[in-house]
């Protein structure tokens, strides 16, 4: 038997929402941690991301990063991105292509950093960025904030490198594969046009 969402732009949406605000709860879902690609005319990157929000009153997914990691230097040049998210069980692949916009020491970092656990504050304590070259292997936290288990109040210096990525979803394709026959569609969210696309 075939899912609701199998033919219908309705279920689908529903369904694709569904994975996306799951994702944010459950460490255990397969959308949690969605390929993020963005890019210029001469460098185009991928890398993992963890998704911290997904609100569909708006059409946005948000996640952090480091003020000081290169896709920020990106992102000023050229906000167009694009997401991939894959769950292996339901068989659902989908693609975002989103506008990101960059929150870093406003009112949407702050309440996000406010949300965040001290302890997963570690990560924007480092005294370089992201990428930046060492002589020696090294998590980038001086030796006494590496296995220390520093409180909150000593993890709000991480603030000044943390930012906020909100991504505006331009446009969904989604694709579901079956044995039946692959479904694939796509919703152009600035046209408000639904398409079936060949799988």
């Amino acid at each position: 038997m075939q899912p609701a969402y199998y033919e219908n732009f309705s279920e689908i949406k529903k369904k694709i929402w569904l994975m996306l605000d799951d994702a944010v709860k459950n460490r255990a879902s397969q959308f949690r941690i969605p390929t993020f690609i963005c890019g210029t005319a001469d460098k185009i990157d991928g890398r993992i991301v963890v998704l911290r929000k997904s609100d569909q009153l708006n059409n946005l997914v948000q996640f952090h990063s480091d003020i000081r990691s290169d896709k920020i230097e990106i992102l000023k040049q050229n906000s167009n991105a694009a997401m991939l998210f894959y769950d292996k069980e339901e068989k659902i692949q989908v693609r975002l292509k989103v506008k990101c916009v960059i929150n870093h020491k406003n009112d949407i970092a702050k309440a996000s950093w406010n949300k965040t656990q001290h302890i997963s504050r570690k990560c924007y304590l480092v005294d370089k960025g992201p990428g930046t070259v060492s002589d020696i292997p090294t998590s980038g936290l001086k030796p006494e904030l590496d296995n220390f288990d520093y409180t909150k109040e000593q993890s709000e210096e991480g603030y000044k490198n943390f930012t906020v990525i909100q991504c505006n979803i331009k446009s969904i394709e989604w694709l579901y594969l079956a044995a039946k026959g692959h479904r694939r569609a796509r919703f152009d969210l600035e046209s408000s046009k639904d398409s079936w696309l060949v799988p």
